[in-house]
């Protein structure tokens, strides 16, 4: 059974003739039809996320004032950026909550933040923009306002830190009181569990090893197209794995790049968890060519023989303790028992949207309008996690 190239590949995208099946169309036509064939009738697989995401942020450069001003202090619609890297070039983090001129606004009747700046700036509409700057001999100007959209703005891109994590935790909450997490709200008493992460469709679940995705891998990244980056922050691939290389809970990230001019808003949306903060719901497609059966018999694993961590909320530490190991099968089928109890699960990522995000990818490259990259180097398998302490 002979091997496929990338060139290959793409040759049969720009001529009409590629195979492109979503990871969900694989699961199902490997187990029909075998590995064998299913390789030999598939030249690409699409997978998808679409989940909280507050490790992204946006890089915009305003362009020049008359006279030029340095920012020192901006806000965006009452959501402070970062100056600190040049004159007029700004950092939007997605988790940055808005302020008043008092303060931060904490009221639960306020729930925005730089996710919803990111949306709407995305969607063409427009934000509002003040900042101050340090005045000197080359840059004079000590204040600006004005209102901006993506297209008076020179570049308007996400630069996200840290993405489509490589599972995630399952979180419950074993104390008396109710607590409001980054996985949403968890119930008291074991009251309901809730899942971070798509499972058997998420997009680094299906090549675990890291083999075919890579840095300048070409992706869907919020209805546009972006890149991996680099790798993401908290970057843990030596994670314990089953025998099938899935990870017994969160793995490898990914740090994404993508011009957000032409990325569309149904696919960045901001948001905010109840007494949290904000975050920002992002679409997330890579695609992995079917270079080897190997690629086929990874993307094959389902949902029953991929495991997440139960993590124990109350005690608040950085190592909590856990409940053991459950599928996603288990937490998609709406309950897992803990402790003979029966729980209520629910996904805090949208899995309708995840398998959305993995058809539209897939059309993308039927129409020959998106082509593959060969990484340029490896992600590394090699990084520790470190905790910090004080000294």
């Amino acid at each position: 059974m002979s091997q496929r190239t990338l060139d290959q590949i793409n040759e049969r995208i720009l001529d009409g003739t590629v195979r492109v099946r979503t990871v969900q169309e694989i699961k199902e036509m490997a187990v029909r039809e075998g590995i064998p064939k299913t390789y030999e009738q598939t030249d690409v697989i699409t997978t998808g996320s679409f989940e909280a995401m507050e490790g992204s942020g946006a890089i915009l450069n305003l362009g020049h004032t008359d006279p030029p001003i340095r920012l020192a202090k901006a806000w965006l619609n009452d959501v402070e950026v970062y100056c600190g890297f040049g004159a007029v070039d700004l950092f939007l983090g997605a988790a940055q909550p808005a302020t008043r001129a008092s303060g931060p606004m904490e009221t639960e009747e306020w729930q925005y933040g730089g996710g919803h700046v990111i949306e709407q700036l995305i969607a063409g509409k427009e934000v509002r923009f003040r900042g101050i700057g340090s005045a000197n001999d080359c840059y004079p100007r000590k204040s600006f306002e004005t209102t901006i959209t993506k297209d008076s703005i020179n570049q308007f891109y996400l630069f996200n830190p840290r993405n489509a994590y490589q599972n995630f935790l399952v979180g419950v909450n074993g104390g008396e009181r109710t607590l409001y997490t980054y996985l949403g709200t968890l119930q008291n008493n074991l009251g309901n569990a809730v899942y971070g992460n798509a499972g058997a469709i998420s997009p680094l679940l299906n090549d675990p090893e890291l083999e075919v995705v890579g840095i300048g891998t070409r992706i869907f990244l919020g209805g546009g197209v972006g890149y991996i980056a680099w790798e993401g922050t908290q970057h843990f691939p030596l994670q314990k794995r089953l025998p099938n290389g899935t990870p017994l809970g969160p793995a490898a990230t990914l740090a994404l790049i993508g011009d957000a001019k032409h990325m569309q808003s149904a696919w960045v949306r901001g948001c905010h968890f109840h007494n949290y903060g904000t975050s920002v719901m992002l679409g997330v497609g890579i695609p992995l060519p079917v270079l080897s059966p190997k690629v086929i018999e990874r993307a094959a694993v389902p949902d029953s023989e991929i495991m997440a961590p139960v993590v124990d909320f109350s005690i608040p530490r950085r190592v909590r303790p856990t409940f053991g190991l459950v599928s996603y099968a288990q937490l998609k089928s709406g309950s897992i028992t803990i402790q003979g109890k029966k729980i209520k699960t629910a996904p805090v990522s949208s899995l309708f949207l995840a398998q959305k995000v993995a058809e539209e990818l897939k059309q993308w490259i039927e129409k020959g309008a998106f082509t593959l990259t060969e990484p340029v180097a490896p992600l590394p398998m090699d990084r520790t996690f470190l905790p910090q302490d004080a000294r």
